[in-house]
């Protein structure tokens, strides 16, 4: 098939063009070429800015994955251009739309929150992120119908990802395992592998709808004592909060999310200590996890 990724040359956009190209699919960039410009020298590359997207107007593909839809404006606007030029369009959303932060076990069909009135559609802050990827998902559905489907996820850890980075970190140079996080906090978390190859799924099959792209839920205690060896330690009073997670419970709702739609329609997930072993041995090969985006 041919296929379009906006985005594509950092974290999980990698592992989703790297999945493209293993399967056997034709595959275009959209990005701004700024961000690891040396990765897929074969692959053909349009070179734009989501605020213009112009030059999508040229072409034609079976399915779009978009990887860099944040600002409202930019959406609408490649939306607009590719509405007649591709077949299906899969969006990379966020499981930060459900407007309840502490409901356990919502589906996709849970509330979502709200657009605040007089919000800029052009300017990205944090405390739009989840109304804008709501807000992103009715424009699609609107401009395509069935031929598009969100993807919610949220802790995405693997090689170029940040998540889980310091516990990758630490295994790998044999130092403590640091988490401030309450030890009975739910948390959820996918394979940027077995993320990559959902998108890519739903993509080639053209499968529409929302899905709550999530592995199961673990406490952090448990999910900790899967990644390390019986000789880390853990600490549980870091000076660096790297997850920022309330311990009044106030968000544990949105790592309880229902799984079950995305894997009815075709998710796989591997084993958590796989996950793990593969991310500490990237780190040992001499990897460094990037940033966290915020």
């Amino acid at each position: 098939m041919k296929l379009l990724v906006l985005g594509g040359t950092k974290n999980l956009g990698r592992h989703v063009v790297e999945a493209a190209l293993a399967d056997g699919h034709e595959v275009t960039l959209f990005n701004r070429g700024q961000t690891n410009p040396e990765l897929f020298p074969s692959v053909r590359r349009i070179a734009g800015d989501r605020a213009a997207p112009d030059a999508l107007a040229a072409g034609e593909w079976d399915g779009v994955i978009d990887m860099s839809g944040f600002l409202v404006r930019d959406v609408s606007l490649s939306a607009s251009v590719l509405r007649d030029r591709c077949g299906h369009y899969t969006y990379m959303s966020s499981i930060a739309v459900y407007a309840s932060k502490t409901t356990p076990g919502m589906t996709e069909s849970a509330l979502l929150l709200p657009w605040p009135a007089g919000a800029p559609e052009d300017r990205f802050t944090m405390d739009l992120y989840g109304p804008s990827k709501v807000r992103n998902e009715s424009l699609l559905t609107a401009t395509f119908g069935d031929r598009t489907a969100a993807v919610r996820s949220g802790f995405v850890v693997g090689p170029y990802n940040p998540d889980f980075g310091n516990w990758g970190w630490a295994l790998a140079h044999n130092v403590p395992m640091e988490c401030a996080a309450r030890p009975d906090q739910p948390i959820q978390y996918i394979d940027a592998r077995d993320l990559a190859t959902f998108l890519l799924h739903l993509t080639t099959k053209a499968i529409p709808g929302p899905f709550n792209a999530v592995g199961p839920t673990h406490t952090m205690s448990h999910l900790a004592n899967l990644w390390r060896t019986n000789r880390h330690v853990i600490n549980w009073s870091p000076q660096e909060d790297r997850f920022h997670l309330p311990h009044d419970g106030t968000n544990d709702g949105t790592f309880q999310l229902d799984n079950s739609q995305a894997r009815s329609a075709g998710l796989t997930l591997r084993p958590t200590e796989q996950t793990a072993h593969d991310y500490v041995a990237w780190i040992k090969a001499g990897n460094i996890p990037p940033d966290p985006p915020h």
